[in-house]
């Protein structure tokens, strides 16, 4: 399989997984987390609801300062139902998918920078970046359904059978 086809195969079955994942997000426990140093469930499953619009920003972007000196940060209204997680995952998967089909594997293999501060604290290739953004992707849902659990809810089937979902997923 070619590189492009196969990034958009991988796109697609990961958002399939988190969108199992997302379909269990109670409405009530956005504010919920296991110990007072863990992130609040619902930027953990706002993460994994938008990490595809990275895919989009490392393919249509030179650079991303996540600390900008002049304190910038990206704000949006927080979401509180599955629904509307479902939704922004749907969205977000939708332009990676279109920005991976707009891409060539040359493009792929170009720099791009990550920075804090205005500091490069990463400069590898868009595909090494794309790979980690996938493994942090991942990463991040599997956090989220331990603070299902751990909430009470139904852990769905990812990668198998779960306790709660006997399908091979």
């Amino acid at each position: 399989m070619e590189l492009i086809p196969y990034l958009v195969a991988e796109l697609d079955r990961e958002t399939q997984k988190s969108r199992h994942a997302l379909e269990q997000v109670p409405a009530d426990k956005r504010g919920w987390k296991p110990h007072d140093r863990s992130m609040e469930f619902g930027y953990l499953a706002d993460m994994v609801a938008t990490i595809p619009s990275w895919i989009t920003m490392i393919l249509n972007q030179d650079e991303l300062d996540i600390a900008p000196k002049d304190g910038r940060k990206p704000t949006s209204d927080p979401m509180t139902t599955s629904d509307a997680y479902i939704m922004a995952l749907d969205g977000a998967a939708k332009t990676a998918r279109q920005a991976l089909a707009g891409t060539t594997v040359e493009h792929l293999h170009t720099h791009w920078k990550l920075l804090a501060g205005g500091k490069v604290v990463s400069d590898t290739t868009r595909l090494e970046f794309l790979s980690d953004t996938i493994n942090h992707w991942v990463h991040h849902r599997g956090q989220m359904t331990v603070y299902l659990r751990l909430m009470g809810a139904k852990v769905p089937a990812l990668y198998g059978p779960s306790a709660d979902d006997n399908s091979f997923g």
